[in-house]
């Protein structure tokens, strides 16, 4: 009998994160960013510093704070956000905020994905918040949190003829975009782990996604995947990875097969995962091993980022990146 315990990382591949290299840090102090991601399942707060070396920046996550609220399950039910979600998700804001204050970071910024946008009530709650706490949170579409989420380019290097594809599972869309040779495509779907709780998808979006891989998947020799979102770093974590940054579609399909007879009860108590999380698990491996499966990728990257990461890179370009000034064809 397979058990997650079982499930080891031989053959696995690494992709690894940029990070410090010989030339070192070249700034005594880093630069605050803070970030605020109102998501469908949670709310993040991303508390990060940036210091500037000779091979690049680098990105330092000081802290990152979770607050589950399940504003994904209003919204995509209801058609609203519930007065109760409501005053939790003022609250979370008000407390992120106290914490940004005493950070004093350079800049922050706050955005609301799918089930804010989606929401009957979702302006109302931005103006609401603004007007009690201060904070302008930006309801972003689709098309912008893939935008965002990309921005994080986690990879070092690129295989040749080959290209990089990146998924985001979240609890209301799933963004994928494929990079190569400079150019990139992306697309959102509005499909997450909560709407298929929920069974919310329909066949034909799960068509349309399919149809959009496989046609952009198979122009190239080889393709890499990287995959964000909370569930695939516990699924990480659940088969026992050594190097914690990449899993097979094989043991993914072991940790699967593990959690699926396991009842909700029993993934929290016997396997520690958060109530929030333990009825999620499940859907989120259909959509990355979907993804994988339709790209005929066989290993995916796992650097621990996400849309809040995406902010604070994009924050970083606008404030501190220095622009390198177009010089005159005929100068």
């Amino acid at each position: 009998m397979t058990t997650l315990k079982s499930i080891s990382n031989a053959g696995s591949k690494m992709i690894r994160p940029s990070r410090i290299g010989k030339g070192g840090i070249i700034t005594t102090n880093g630069t605050r960013f803070a970030a605020i991601d109102i998501g469908s399942n949670a709310v993040r707060l991303l508390l990060s510093e940036v210091f500037d070396t000779e091979i690049g920046p680098y990105f330092r996550k000081i802290s990152l704070i979770r607050m589950p609220i399940r504003l994904g399950k209003d919204a995509f039910i209801q058609g609203g956000i519930s007065n109760n979600n409501v005053e939790r998700l003022v609250s979370t804001i008000e407390g992120f905020n106290h914490l940004i204050n005493a950070y004093h970071p350079m800049d922050f910024q706050a955005c609301a994905t799918s089930a804010m946008r989606e929401s009957s009530n979702g302006v109302k709650i931005k103006n609401r918040i603004k007007d009690q706490t201060g904070v302008d949170i930006r309801i972003i579409s689709g098309e912008e949190e893939a935008k965002i989420i990309f921005a994080n380019k986690p990879w070092n290097s690129m295989t040749d003829g080959g290209a990089w594809l990146y998924v985001d599972v979240g609890g209301g869309s799933t963004e994928i975009a494929i990079f190569s040779n400079n150019k990139t495509k992306s697309r959102s779907f509005n499909i997450g782990t909560i709407r298929l709780l929920e069974k919310l998808v329909k066949k034909s979006q799960w068509k349309e996604m399919k149809a959009w891989v496989k046609t952009h998947a198979p122009y190239f020799s080889h393709i890499n995947a990287i995959g964000s979102g909370g569930n695939i770093n516990k699924i990480i974590k659940m088969a026992n990875h050594t190097d914690g940054k990449s899993i097979t579609y094989k043991k993914m399909m072991k940790v699967k097969a593990c959690l699926k007879p396991i009842s909700y009860e029993d993934r929290i108590v016997t396997l520690g995962l958060k109530p929030d999380r333990a009825d999620v698990i499940v859907p989120a491996l259909k959509i990355y091993m979907s993804v994988m499966k339709w790209g005929g990728i066989e290993n995916i990257g796992v650097p621990q980022i996400g849309l809040a990461d995406g902010l604070v890179r994009l924050m970083y370009r606008r404030h501190i990146q220095p622009v390198v000034p177009k010089i005159a064809a005929n100068a």
